[in-house]
């Protein structure tokens, strides 16, 4: 009994192992032939995976096979990205803000004497607890470091006249927070200034020009009349000759046209400026301008030896603030706090000063490919009727008579270098 037992379960386990096997060849084959179905298909059944589904491709040249998608899982469309909406720097107002300056004229050693204001007797502080917030954004802090490291290797020029050499102060005296610069060349009238931040091979100049076009001074006597020859096809070289050197130049000027100015162009004289003589055209002072910035950004953009990334940017007219009379006949500033936007009056010939060179340097920038940027504070600084020295500017010579046409340092005159940080950054 025993026996039988054991041969039937013999013969029961081969039974069960001859079955095993033919289901396993069996599905071998249908796999094999599954697999070659797959390969040589001309429509093969799509397989999708679970990321793939929770991604939508866009593309006008490929269509959705609706069959196949018919039972799949839905899918979510993200939506298109909202525009970064532009916020324009230049447009907003004073708010006030306790933090102070970022130096003072015990931590800047090179804040001019006319600029200082605090020295030469000036009481009020409030003037300095002012930042400008445009509209839209905030305007980036001004950062000494990250500017240093900006411009590492470069150098940057303000071209212009007295107003554009106190911007240029103004930089100084904040990227001297980070490094003091080296003093490297100074001429006899202070007018051409090099500095130079060896840290990080940084130079930074002031080349002075009065009207950036070529201009004569006519003499009596010997003595300078004030009025000044104009040759609007010529540029003048003693700033011109050092663009080939730059990596940005800061171009500005304005306050030295309102004068008897004669306009020569080829030698011939086409017009004047306030000379009121029979048989000569009168141009008003806009004229002049335009003509004197259209021909030095006309320089610029036809340079061949300049560096193929200089950047031009205009700084555009600083306003003064001169009230109840000029600056030789009794005009004075004597404000404490920042106009707000309804007390600013958009007719006067500063803000028309502004649209001329603001379109000049348009056009520029429309008729070639160098780079032409734009500082535009002449809207933030018609609101600062406070922020000019007054009768506290230290002059030996001209006592009694106020400056309101550059500004104490520090002062509102520091944020040109946010806009300008901000625009080099960009």
């Amino acid at each position: 009994m025993n026996a039988s037992v054991n041969i039937y379960g013999k013969r029961e386990r081969g039974l069960n192992m001859n079955r095993l096997m033919a289901f396993l060849l069996t599905s071998l084959a249908v796999a094999s032939i599954f697999s070659f179905f797959l390969a040589y298909s001309p429509n093969p059944i799509p397989i999708t995976s679970k990321e793939a589904l929770n991604s939508v491709v866009h593309d006008q040249n490929l269509q959705p096979d609706h069959d196949h998608l018919s039972h799949a899982a839905p899918v979510r469309l993200i939506p298109p990205p909202k525009k970064k909406e532009v916020c324009d720097l230049f447009k907003g107002q004073w708010v006030p803000d306790s933090r102070g300056p970022l130096y003072t004229n015990s931590t800047c050693k090179t804040i001019p004497e006319s600029k200082d204001c605090f020295k030469n007797g000036r009481m009020d502080r409030d003037y300095l607890n002012w930042r400008w917030k445009p509209e839209k954004c905030e305007l980036p802090e001004f950062d000494p470091k990250a500017f240093l490291e900006i411009v590492r290797g470069k150098k940057m020029a303000f071209v212009g006249d007295s107003v554009a050499r106190n911007h240029f102060e103004s930089l100084l005296c904040l990227l001297s927070q980070e490094e003091l610069p080296k003093d490297i060349y100074k001429d006899s009238e202070d007018r051409f200034r090099t500095w130079y931040f060896p840290q990080h091979d940084f130079t930074i100049m002031k080349l002075w020009t009065k009207y950036l076009i070529a201009a004569d001074e006519r003499m009596v006597n010997g003595t300078g009349s004030g009025i000044f020859d104009l040759h609007i096809d010529k540029i003048d070289d003693e700033w011109a000759k050092h663009l080939p050197d730059l990596d940005y130049a800061i171009i500005s000027d304005g306050h030295w046209f309102f004068r008897v100015l004669y306009l020569y162009k080829g030698n011939k004289l086409i017009g004047c400026v306030y000379c009121n003589l029979p048989n000569i055209t009168g141009f008003n002072t806009g004229n002049a301008v335009r003509m004197a910035f259209r021909s030095a950004f006309k320089y610029i953009s036809t340079c061949k030896n300049c560096k193929g990334g200089l950047l031009t940017i205009l700084r555009t007219f600083a306003p003064a603030h001169f009230e109840n009379g000029a600056w030789n006949t009794g005009g004075y500033c004597n404000r404490t706090s920042p106009f707000g936007e309804a007390e600013v009056d958009y007719k006067t010939f500063d803000w028309e000063m502004r649209n001329i060179q603001i379109k000049e340097i348009k056009d520029a920038r429309r008729n070639n490919g160098k780079q032409f940027r734009v500082l535009d504070i002449t809207r933030a600084m018609l609101m600062r009727p406070d922020g000019h020295p007054g009768i506290h500017w230290g002059n030996q010579w001209m006592k009694g008579y106020s400056d309101c046409v550059h500004w104490c340092m520090p002062g509102p005159v520091d944020y040109w270098n946010n806009f300008l940080m901000a625009l080099i950054r960009n």
